[in-house]
């Protein structure tokens, strides 16, 4: 049987463990500010559109990056640019092709290659979604940062993007 730990306990641990870590816990405050940035935004991001278009923050991602790629990409970087592993990417297609946003094919030449596309629906969609998401990003960020704020940000952010394969 455990012993339970008094909050004080843990919290003093935890301490220990964080500037052992983070020695003088520099950037922890910096991290956490990003952490919950992200988690509010993506989430009043994805409320917002579901609202308005009915559709997930997601699956706007997927059809927004085929778009910018002109209509088409191979799965594998339509896995990359979505930030989705290719199971959870497969699953995510699966369902655009059900409701006909998009199609899959076989790439030519290449038996094991898979093209996903953007269906004439996808593009009405993204059409109707792209202002309502846009406006939102505007509204909830853009607007609250002034340009120089916005420029240390990109500059700040750039630095730690790190090349990651989701598998």
């Amino acid at each position: 049987m455990h012993k339970n730990s008094s909050p004080g306990d843990v919290t003093a641990v935890f301490g220990r463990l964080v500037e052992e870590s983070l020695p003088g816990r520099r950037g922890e405050l910096a991290w956490r500010a990003l952490l919950q940035a992200h988690a509010t935004l993506m989430r009043w991001l994805d409320t917002d559109l579901r609202e308005a278009a009915g559709l997930r923050l997601a699956d706007f991602d997927v059809l927004a990056q085929l778009a910018g790629a002109g209509g088409e990409l191979r799965m594998t970087e339509l896995a990359a640019r979505t930030l989705l592993s290719r199971s959870g990417l497969t699953r995510r297609v699966a369902r655009l092709v059900d409701e006909g946003l998009v199609r899959r094919a076989n790439a030519a030449g290449d038996g094991r290659g898979v093209l996903v596309a953007l269906t004439d629906s996808g593009v009405a969609r993204l059409t109707e979604t792209v202002p309502v998401h846009l406006q939102g990003v505007s509204k909830l960020f853009v607007e609250r940062l002034d340009d120089q704020e916005l420029a240390v940000l990109e500059t700040a952010l750039g630095k730690v993007i790190v090349d990651c394969t989701f598998g």
